[in-house]
């Protein structure tokens, strides 16, 4: 489901990152800094992808040998108006990619474009989102698609934590800010789902390859291991070192994915396979800043 034009990596001449002021955008702006490759960073600051010129703004920004990571986007997408929010960020960036044909273009999208399912999921798996988030991400890879003028790659990034997440979603980033505060850590039922959760350097590298690759296609980034969340939990206090409670409370409504969500990294193992996945317990230790 991913291929390479480059058959020897190289840096494109120069990557735009738009949404560099946010969680992953962030990590990529400073793994591309470390490796010294021409970089635009474009946050809100630079270009508001809302405003009614943005088009124009962003497109006289752009040149034709650049690399374009679209990772902006409102999110988690939680209502209609958010969902048609980013729907008028993306149109946006296509309209720029009109005026300038760019020499790659990757989309960050969401492993919430799949359909649920008990088998491990693959990048062909059928997509059929179940939340306003998912078909976000779906309409973006179909825009994209559609009309980026460009070679494309729709990167699918599973559960994302780290040290400088802004969301504070449930599990990892939300349990070692309560375990950092000597506060308790409140499960959704038993804490028994599982799923798989990616530390954001490693999504920062994945997309740092893409572009020396000039990848095309699509591609999940998951480690392939599934963990509940009172696993992770307790690793979290053990990491602490802190005599922190991890308590059940009673669930309201089902499991999202049915409480399973595994992934076969199969393909991405082809594409990069000198690339290596952070582990669980170690990502946990370099969140926590160990």
């Amino acid at each position: 489901m991913i291929s390479h034009l480059n058959s020897v990596p190289q840096p494109p001449e120069r990557i735009v990152v738009i949404g560099s002021g946010g969680f992953v955008g962030g990590a990529l702006v400073r793994r591309l800094a470390h490796a010294n490759v021409p970089t635009l960073a474009l946050s809100r600051a630079q270009v508001d992808l809302l405003a009614i010129d943005a088009a124009t703004t962003l497109a006289g920004l752009l040149r034709p040998t650049d690399a374009v990571v679209a990772v902006a986007a409102i999110a988690p997408v939680k209502n209609s108006r958010m969902l048609a929010d980013n729907l008028r960020l993306v149109t946006t960036i296509i309209e720029a990619l009109d005026k300038v044909k760019v020499a790659h273009v990757i989309n960050i999208s969401s492993d919430a474009v799949y359909a649920d399912g008990p088998l491990p999921l693959i990048e062909n798996s059928p997509m059929a989102p179940t939340s306003l988030h998912g078909a976000m991400h779906l309409a973006r890879e179909l825009a994209f698609g559609a009309e980026a003028n460009a070679p494309l790659a729709n990167l699918r990034p599973t559960l994302i934590y780290g040290p400088s997440d802004p969301h504070n979603g449930y599990g990892p980033n939300r349990f070692r800010r309560l375990a950092e505060q000597g506060k308790d850590i409140v499960l959704f039922g038993e804490g028994e789902e599982r799923r798989d959760h990616v530390y954001v350097d490693d999504v920062a590298e994945l997309i740092t390859q893409v572009l020396q690759h000039k990848s095309v296609g699509a591609l999940n980034i998951v480690t392939g291991h599934v963990h509940s969340f009172m696993e992770i939990a307790k690793a979290v206090v053990a990491i602490s070192g802190k005599p922190i409670a991890v308590k059940p409370s009673p669930r309201v409504g089902p499991m999202p994915h049915n409480g399973y969500r595994p992934f076969d990294t199969t393909i991405c193992q082809h594409a990069f396979p000198e690339f290596r996945y952070t582990l669980l317990r170690e990502g946990l230790r370099k969140a926590a800043g160990y």
